[in-house]
Formats: C-alpha cells, sequence, structure tokens
C-alpha cells in the first residue's frame, strides 16, 4: 500500500514538506498549496523550483489538490477563468507526472436560512464539469471528485448522481467529510451523514481515498478533528474494507488538527504543525498495522509504502 500526505499541514514552505515526508518515511505527497499559494497558482519560476526540488528529492506526487470547482467557487464565476485554470493545471500535473486532479462540483445553492434550493441549476453545473473532466481525460490524466461541501458531497445520491453525469468522472472518498457535511436528502435541519453509508454506497468508484477524522459538536456546531478512529468517520472500519476488497490506490492523511485548509482562523505555529503531522502519520501507520495483524492477508511494512 501506498501512505502520501497533504504536506501543507507541516510546513508552508516545499522544503518543510518534503522533510516531513522523509522523517515519516514516505516518497509521495498530495501537493496543494506552497507558501499559502494553490500550486497551480503560483508563477512559473516558484513552480519550476518546486518541480526540481522533487525531483531532485525522490518524492513523488500522487494527485494535485486543485480548488477548481470547489466550495469557493459559485456558478456564477467566470467560466473563461476556470477553463484558464485547467489548463495551466495539466500543464503542471505532466511536468510533476500526477496521475490525478481532485476536484469538486459547485458550491451548494443555499436560501438564507440554509436551506437547500430546489433549483442547483444542474444543466449549467453538469456542463461545466463536463468540459472540465473532459479536457483532463484527453490529456490522459484522472479528475477525482472529493465528498466535500460541494453538490457532489450533498449525499452519497449526489455523488453518484454525479458520476452518472460527468463520464469518466473518479471518486476520491475523504473518511472524515461525512461525518461534517450535512444529508441534503434528509429532512431540514439536515443531520450530519453517516460516513459508513455513505462509502458503501460509492465504494466500487473510489480510487483515491483521504485519510481524516472528526466529529462534528452539535451544541457549539462547530467541527472538532481528531486522530485516525477517533472519530465519526469509521476509518479503521473503511480500511479494513478497502484493504479486504482489492483497494490499490494511495492512501493520503490530512489531519486538518492543527491547519484548516478551508479555516484560515485555525492557527497554529510552524513546530506545532510539523509535530502533529507527524504523530498523525504514524498513528495512520500503527491502524493499518493492527488490521493488518488481524486480518493476515493484508501485509504492511511500517514506514514505508509497500506491501
Amino acid at each position: 500500500m501506498r501512505l502520501a500526505g497533504f504536506t501543507d499541514e507541516a510546513a508552508e514552505d516545499i522544503q518543510g514538506q518534503v522533510r516531513v515526508l522523509k522523517e515519516l518515511g514516505w516518497n509521495l505527497m498530495e501537493i496543494r498549496t506552497v507558501d499559502g499559494i494553490s500550486i497551480h497558482e503560483v508563477d512559473e519560476d516558484k513552480f519550476e523550483a518546486v518541480r526540481r526540488y522533487l525531483e531532485e528529492q525522490e518524492i513523488g506526487v500522487c494527485c494535485l489538490g486543485s480548488t477548481i470547482a470547489n466550495w469557493g467557487h459559485s456558478l456564477a464565476g467566470s467560466f473563461s477563468e476556470t477553463r484558464e485554470t485547467v489548463k495551466r493545471t495539466i500543464k503542471r500535473m505532466k511536468l510533476l507526472k500526477a496521475p490525478m486532479v481532485r476536484i469538486m462540483s459547485y458550491k451548494i445553492e443555499l436560501d438564507a436560512d440554509g436551506r437547500m434550493k430546489a433549483n442547483q441549476r444542474e444543466t449549467e453545473r453538469f456542463t461545466r464539469l463536463r468540459e472540465i473532466c473532459s479536457m483532463f481525460l484527453d490529456s490522459g490524466l484522472t479528475p477525482v471528485h472529493e465528498n466535500c461541501h460541494t453538490y457532489g458531497g450533498m449525499s452519497y445520491d449526489h455523488t453518484l448522481r454525479l458520476l452518472e453525469e460527468i463520464p469518466g468522472l473518479k471518486l476520491v472518498y475523504d473518511t472524515g467529510n461525512p461525518a461534517l457535511t450535512p444529508d441534503f436528502t434528509k429532512e431540514y435541519p439536515y443531520p450530519m451523514q453517516d460516513a459508513w453509508e455513505f462509502y458503501t454506497h460509492v465504494r466500487e468508484h473510489i480510487v483515491h481515498v483521504h485519510i481524516k477524522d472528526a466529529i462534528f459538536d452539535p451544541e457549539h456546531r462547530k467541527e472538532v478533528y481528531l486522530y485516525p478512529g477517533e472519530g465519526a468517520g469509521h476509518v479503521q472500519r473503511t480500511v479494513a474494507d478497502l484493504l479486504q476488497t482489492g483497494y490499490k490506490g494511495v492512501f493520503s492523511i490530512e489531519p486538518h488538527m492543527a491547519v484548516v485548509f478551508h479555516d484560515a482562523s485555525v492557527k497554529s505555529n510552524a513546530d506545532l504543525r510539523y509535530q502533529n503531522f507527524l504523530t498523525y502519520g504514524r498513528r495512520f501507520e500503527t491502524l493499518v498495522s493492527q488490521i493488518g495483524a488481524r486480518h493476515e492477508s493484508v501485509g504492511f511494512v511500517p514506514g514505508t509504502d509497500e506491501v
């Protein structure tokens, strides 16, 4: 099995991001930002410096975590700008030898009370996503949709509808997101999703996995991120099932404990975030080792990406 992580949660600079991987004994990253800027938005000189450094350090990129069609983008935004972002992302993925790109499915249409609008502008939404995915697919790259707080993450039904409408689209499953995402197929006020239920309905389409765990604190209306296996993400059960059913992809950790990509109010000093990433990675290795001990058909060598 292969292990990776969103290393920008360990360090802002690329040197720190590589250092944490080497300390873990891993050789893959899911690249998202460098010095706080999305990798598909940094200037050409910085991108080339990052690319060269990763090559020199023999660090591979399993997936590019783009912001394309994410929760910060509504259907009112310019699609011509999105096309340019996709073109630039394709070019950079090829230079990084990254086979997959994480995308989402645009901001959810809500009313002033937080209720889902009946009209989610599916025609426009699907038309844009088909073009985005076609651009990647025509370049030999795989677009993977994450079950985050966008249309496709509203429920497993919405994910399956998206897959029906967008040829060639695959899934990256985030274990922690269902516990923090309302199930928009239920009555308002929407309850949070059940992670195991979501996973079992989309399992056959999963080609990449994000490891995150969390609970939602209803009293304070906030997200609480935890180590893998401590929250409502059914992480151990999901990983065991994936390995037992032949999953051959990457497990990419995304702690969100010291820093949260979508919430700039979560602050952490450099050493704390670095150490948190290390601890999270080691705890996930332990979790997988425990699974392997119970299922002799699953082999795992801690600290490596080998079966």
